[in-house]
Order: C-alpha cells, then sequence, then structure tokens
C-alpha cells in the first residue's frame, strides 16, 4: 500500500482517543459547581476542539477562571476511568508508521493533558505530541495550530492531511490551505461536518485506512 499523504496529523479528542463523555461531565460539573446549574450538551459537544478556557470565557465571561479550575480538577480525577479507545485507531495508527508515514497530533488541549491522554490510551509511541495549546498562540479554527504543527513536522502543507472530529477542525484545514478528513465518530455533527467541505468524510477507522493507505 503507498501512503496518500508522507504526513498525517490528528485531533485528539474524539479522534484519537475517546473523551467525549468525560468533557461534557467535566463542563456540567464545572456549570453545575461555579453556577448552579447544567448547560445544553450540544452547545458543550459544539465547544469540543477548541481551546478550554476560550469557550469558557465566551459562554461565561466573569465566571470563567472558576469555572475552569473546577473543570480542571473533575477532569483530571475522572479521565483514567472515563477515556477509551476508538476501535481500529490503535491498529491503524501501526500500520501507517509500517508504511513509512509520519504521524504527529495537533491539539488545543494544554500539553500535560494531551500527553497523559495519548500515555493512557497507549498511543503516545505511535503519534507523537506535536503542537498543543501551550504551543500557539491562536487555536482552532485558526490555522495557526495546522500551520505550525507543519512546520514543526518539516513538510509542505500539501504534503500533509489533518484528521479530526469537530467542525473548527475542518475549518482550521481549510484556512490552512491543508486536505483534512473529518471522521463521524467523535464529538461533530455529521451534516454540519460535511457543509464544512472536508476532502472525506469517514464513518469507520476502516474507512479511514482505506483513504490515507489505498490500494
Amino acid at each position: 500500500m503507498t501512503p496518500r499523504w508522507p504526513v498525517v496529523l490528528f485531533d485528539l479528542d474524539g479522534t484519537l482517543v475517546n473523551t467525549i463523555d468525560l468533557i461534557v461531565a467535566s463542563y456540567q460539573h464545572s456549570f453545575r459547581t461555579v453556577l448552579g446549574h447544567e448547560w445544553d450538551v450540544d452547545e458543550i459537544k459544539s465547544w469540543i476542539g477548541q481551546s478550554l478556557v476560550g469557550s469558557l470565557k465566551n459562554a461565561v465571561p466573569d465566571r470563567a477562571d472558576e469555572l475552569f479550575d473546577a473543570y480542571v480538577e473533575w477532569n483530571h480525577a475522572h479521565t483514567p476511568d472515563m477515556l477509551s479507545d476508538y476501535p481500529g485507531v490503535h491498529d491503524l495508527l501501526s500500520d501507517l508508521l509500517a508504511a513509512g508515514v509520519r504521524l504527529g497530533c495537533v491539539t488545543s488541549k494544554r500539553y500535560a493533558g494531551a500527553q497523559w491522554a495519548l500515555d493512557l490510551a497507549h498511543l503516545a509511541e505511535l503519534v507523537p505530541l506535536v503542537i498543543s495549546h501551550d504551543d500557539v498562540s491562536n487555536h482552532k479554527p485558526h490555522p495557526e495550530p495546522l500551520t505550525a504543527g507543519a512546520a514543526k513536522m518539516n513538510c509542505a502543507i500539501d504534503d500533509t492531511v489533518y484528521i479530526g472530529d469537530a467542525l473548527v477542525d475542518i475549518q482550521a484545514a481549510r484556512a490552512a490551505g491543508m486536505e483534512c478528513i473529518a471522521v463521524t465518530w467523535g464529538a461533530g455533527d455529521r451534516e454540519a461536518l460535511i457543509a464544512a467541505n472536508p476532502t472525506w468524510v469517514v464513518d469507520t477507522a476502516e474507512e479511514l485506512r482505506s483513504v490515507l493507505l489505498p490500494q
């Protein structure tokens, strides 16, 4: 199999690791603790892929710091129990490496949390963390994380594809001039992802394999 792209960059939450329920529950805990009520689940899911602190500042500017602290404390306590794998992802990453593809992860998560998630999912040795929240000034849907990721991998935009589950992933890739693949097993709404005009939309790891490693 000949790889379609020599470099593949992945989003983390909702793409490489299943943290959607964990993230939603962390947000709801913070809102209950600080505000005394929960938030709309669909709106919370629309924030996944963006900066946590940025999302909280947009939602409740005057209480964002308190919400952030409550979120982080609860999230850290429950990550080991609630983080899980997506079927077929580990094997796909192994096969991409065997085919000579260079892999990286570009995420809006802060470095420590992102590295911990990769370690817990046993993916750290397969796909190194390239760009985290801590490495850039602007966050998805701004293209800076993706262009910074390509630069750190020392590759051209045209040689790189970005894979993510959120609308902001596709928007960031398009803004960067990078081809992109939307996966539907994460937080994003399938129709909204299609409307954002990704290069491909896939529903399973096996479908993603057929795009990345065509026969």
